[in-house]
Parts: C-alpha cells; structure tokens; sequence
C-alpha cells in the first residue's frame, strides 16, 4: 500500500470527528451509507460543525482519495450517497 493511501485510510478509520461504522463506504445501498455516516455525525461529540457538514464532509474525503481506486459503480453509489444525506438531513433542494 502507497504511503498516500495509508495516510488517507488513517484518516478515514480514526478521524477525529466521527467514529465511522466498519464498512459503510462498500455497503450497496445508498441510503445505508448515508443513514450511518447521519448516524455517526449525530453521536460525534468531538465534530467540529455540525452533523450534516461532518457527514457530508466525510464522504467527499473518501470520494476524493479513493479516487480512480472506485470503479464507476462504486463512485456512482456513493455520489447518490450525497444525495440521500441531503434528503435524510432535510436539505435536499427543489428539483433534484
């Protein structure tokens, strides 16, 4: 393993801000993933903001450096992720 990846899989199974259930990013069902990384954000009490941003936050961290490690299947199921955080954290926009 690259030293870049071990430096973002640290993170992503010890950040500071949320104690992340084992797996949630390879779980199959969008709105699995987002109804943990909610779940985490809400029971964080060392999250800096406040848990839509976390949770949110969280996911495009993982996006953005598995990066070309996701196949599109895997980069798809989680960008619909984001979107079922924002419809699970009532901030889903009109139109969408």
């Amino acid at each position: 393993m690259a030293k870049s990846e071990n430096w973002s899989q640290k993170v992503t199974e010890s950040s500071d801000a949320l104690n992340l259930e084992d797996g949630v990013f390879s779980l199959e069902d969008p709105r699995e993933i987002a109804r943990s990384l909610k779940k985490s954000a809400e029971e964080s009490k060392r999250r800096k903001s406040d848990p839509y941003r976390s949770a949110m936050s969280m996911l495009t961290f993982y996006i953005n450096r598995a990066g070309k490690q996701l196949s599109a299947a895997q980069k798809e199921r989680l960008e619909a992720a984001k979107g079922e955080l924002r419809v699970q954290f009532g901030k889903a926009r009109k139109n969408q």
